[in-house]
This record gives structure tokens, C-alpha cells and sequence, in this order.
């Protein structure tokens, strides 16, 4: 009696799995997205998914020794900032970014220089030719002899030249255009970029080389592919910023060595994407003091960067007033327009508020509450505020203004770019050659206009 054939099907999205076809994935939510796998694609998954050493026992992890891990620089301080210190042997790292934001053109002059040092670095290409990388290398002067160009799409090719030659540092650009023949599948499918990604895990484990995977990204900013493609690789960073402008920021999402909170930043130049020399001075404006513009200082990781935040607050020819936040969260300043109604009067209900970060850059952290409310307040009543001024403080939700973290840093770091006052919610113990004015409440903030 022939045996029953089992079905499965896979959802194209994020990989979920179900032994029948569904409508809706009931993990990431997408329609029509379950496609079913031929019994070859079964095996293959079987394969992947199967543990490699069954026979190894457990240890007491008195018993086991720590693991020294050795790093080699990329030669740029940006990038060796956010991947811990700098590149370790053997370790898988995605980079996803939207079109354009440079991905490629990192990776590119991080590969010249490294291969500058002597050491052999592959640059895989699926989406350009070797000619056209040739031109992106003449700009970014990234020519030199350890640096060896491909263009291909085919696994199996890929992993015939990985046994020609010994390389240091492997470079995918990109996971979605590789493809193996093993597989029935097109290129960019889950089961693709699974089984594509598995094999380039185990060659880097084994020979100990640093491999770097560009992944394209969704709508929703997320890295296209299966959610298993990120759980598999050791790093995860992402590129941000608008093509339109020069700054771009490199932030880790997932470091299996080192921290997370760490972001570099770089500039888009004619010789590509360099680390960003004065950075301090590139996300707020030192010119003339101009009313709805309140800076602040915000900690990224270890680095302290002083942000202009701007507020427009003008009278609403609608029934329900609009509310807008690029790089503050949206919800967080429902909050703040609340309080502010409540606390000193103000009647936000009328008027349309729009808050604006400079820059680009993402605000994550609530310590700049207090330069939200300061833009909206002199906004409202079309009074500037000094560019010699910085409010630090988190707002909650009674009115009160909390200290935050790593005050002293962000106070040392205001007083190198010219700071002559802070306004903070409680004065440090710091001798310093700017004034601090402590506000520990809202209605308070009025006393400064």
C-alpha cells in the first residue's frame, strides 16, 4: 500500500508553517501568502531543520571555558562602533536598508579597505555586473589586489569558489537574488533564502570567515524574507535615512558580540558613505534664534548628540485638529498636548500641532519631553529660544519633570558645543561653565517665556 503523502504549506512572508492551505497567516497577517512544498522542498527543510550533533551531552557551565573573541578592524570607526569593536572571524551579518540608502556602497569601501590590509575579501554581486562594480570602486577608490569580484546568482557556484581560495571577509549583495538548484523554488522564497542562508551559516562556522548579507526591506521597514533569517544570522543592522540627504545611521538591531545600543553615522560624500567627522553639529542649527525651536541632548549608546526639536502650532480651520510627529512618537505627544491643557491652560484643542526632529534622526528615549513642550509653548506664543539653551527632562504623566540617565555626559557635551544654559529637572553636582535652572513641573516652564 503506497504511503499517504503529507501535505505542507509555508507562508512566503515570514515562514509559518500548517499542514493546509489558510486564507490568512495567523503570524504575520498576510493574505494568500501559504504556497505548499513538493516533497523535495520537504526533505530540504527536514535537512535544515535537524539537529547537527545529536550525540553532545550536557556540561556544567562551571566546566566550560569562555570562548576570547578575536576581532580585526574594518577601518572605519563608525562601523566597528555599532558591530562591537570591530569584525569577528566565522560571524554571519545582515544589513538591511531601503533602495539607495547605500548598503552597497558601504560594504563596497569597508571591502577595499580591508582588502588594503592584506586580507582576501570576495564581493559577491546578483544585482550587478563585475563592470559596473568596477565603476562604484574606481569612485570609491576600493581598488586593490585582495579584493575579488563576482557576479553570481547560483549557490553551488558561489561555494565552488569559496574552496578555490582561502578569503577572509565574504560580502552577498543580495540574500533575495541568490538562488540553489536544489531547489524548485524561485529566488527570494522562504524556503530560498532559508536553506541559502543555512549553507552560508555552516561555511562561515567552518572556515572562519566574516560574512556580510544585504537584505532588501519591506514597506513596513522590515527585512524581506522569513523572520528565521534574522534569528539565524549573528548580527542584524540596519541602514536609515533619506536618499535625499547626506547623513545616513547604522543601527544594530541584534549583536550576538556586543551592544545593541551603539549607532554610527556617516555621511554620503563623492568618495561614498564615510564616517561622519562633526557630527555634532549636524542635527541642530547654530544660526539665529527662532520661535517653535527648542534643542535637547539624547543619548545614542555611549555618544551624546544635541537635537533640534521643531514645533509648529497654528490655528485649526478643521473640527478635529491635526497632530503630527516626524522622529518623536506620535502618541507621546497626544500625551504632552493633554497635559499641557491641563497643567497651564493652553488651548491645544484649537490648533494644529505638527513636531518636527532635525536631522533625520529618531528620537527613542522620553528625555526630550521638556524641549517638545518648550517648542510647542514658544510656538504658541511666537517667542524664540535662545540657541544657547538646552532643556533635558522626562514629562509624566502628573505633571512632574523626572532627571534622566547620563546627565553629566549630555551636560558635557552641551558646554563643548558652545551651551551657555540648561534646563534641567534637577541641578548636578557638576562644575561646569553653564548655568542650570531646575524646573520640576510644567506650569513652571511658563515662567521662561
Amino acid at each position: 500500500m503506497a504511503k499517504k503523502k503529507t501535505s505542507l504549506f509555508e507562508c512566503q512572508a515570514c515562514g509559518e508553517q500548517s499542514t493546509k492551505w489558510l486564507g490568512k497567516c495567523p503570524n504575520c497577517g498576510s493574505w494568500d501568502s501559504f504556497m505548499e512544498l513538493n516533497q523535495e522542498q520537504q526533505e530540504v527543510l527536514k535537512q535544515t531543520s535537524k539537529v547537527i550533533n545529536t550525540s553532545s551531552k550536557a556540561t556544567p557551565i562551571t566546566d566550560i571555558q569562555q570562548d576570547d573573541v578575536i576581532r580585526f578592524s574594518s577601518y572605519n570607526d563608525e562601523f566597528d562602533l555599532v558591530l562591537g569593536g570591530g569584525i569577528v572571524p566565522g560571524s554571519l551579518t545582515l544589513i538591511g536598508g531601503s533602495p539607495g540608502v547605500g548598503k552597497s556602497t558601504l560594504l563596497l569601501k569597508v571591502a577595499g579597505s580591508i582588502a588594503a590590509s592584506g586580507k582576501k575579501v570576495l564581493y559577491v554581486s546578483g544585482e550587478e555586473s563585475s563592470g559596473q562594480i568596477k565603476l562604484r570602486a574606481n569612485r570609491l577608490e576600493a581598488n586593490h589586489k585582495e579584493l575579488f569580484l563576482l557576479s553570481e546568482i547560483k549557490l553551488e557556484e558561489i561555494q565552488d569558489e569559496l574552496l578555490r581560495q582561502n578569503y577572509d571577509v565574504v560580502i552577498i549583495d543580495s540574500i533575495q537574488t541568490i538562488y540553489s538548484s536544489n531547489l524548485t523554488s524561485a529566488p527570494g522564497s522562504v524556503s530560498q533564502v532559508r536553506e541559502i542562508t543555512f549553507e552560508l551559516m555552516r561555511k562561515a562556522k567552518e572556515s572562519d570567515i566574516a560574512m556580510f548579507i544585504i537584505g532588501h526591506i519591506t514597506k513596513d521597514g522590515s527585512i524581506a524574507g522569513p523572520r528565521v533569517l534574522e534569528h539565524m544570522v549573528d548580527t542584524v543592522l540596519y541602514f536609515e535615512g533619506e536618499a535625499s540627504k547626506e547623513l545616513r545611521m547604522l543601527r544594530g538591531f541584534k549583536n550576538r558580540f556586543g551592544s545593541t545600543s551603539e549607532i554610527g553615522i556617516f555621511e554620503m560624500t563623492q568618495e561614498g558613505l564615510i564616517s561622519a567627522k562633526d557630527i555634532a553639529s549636524k542635527f541642530f542649527d547654530k544660526t539665529k534664534a527662532q520661535a517653535g525651536s527648542a534643542l535637547t541632548v539624547t543619548m545614542e549608546g555611549t555618544r551624546a548628540l544635541i537635537i533640534e526639536v521643531q514645533a509648529l502650532v497654528t490655528e485649526s480651520t478643521y473640527p478635529n485638529p491635526k497632530r503630527s510627529a516626524t522622529g518623536f512618537d506620535a502618541n507621546r505627544l497626544n500625551m504632552l498636548l493633554a497635559l499641557l491643557e491641563k497643567k497651564i491652560d493652553l488651548p491645544l484643542n484649537h490648533y494644529d500641532v505638527f513636531i518636527n526632529v532635525s536631522g533625520g534622526i529618531k528620537i527613542k528615549e522620553s528625555s526630550a519631553d521638556l524641549a517638545v513642550i518648550a517648542a510647542i509653548i514658544s510656538s504658541f506664543r511666537d517667542r524664540p529660544i535662545s540657541k544657547e539653551s538646552v532643556f533635558i527632562g522626562e514629562v509624566s504623566l502628573t505633571g512632574e519633570i523626572k532627571d534622566v540617565y547620563s546627565i553629566d555626559l549630555r551636560l558635557r557635551e552641551a558646554q563643548a558645543q558652545g551651551i551657555k544654559k540648561a534646563v534641567v529637572a534637577l541641578k548636578p553636582n557638576l562644575k561646569l561653565d553653564l548655568k542650570t535652572y531646575a524646573v520640576d513641573e510644567v506650569p513652571k516652564m511658563i515662567e521662561l517665556f
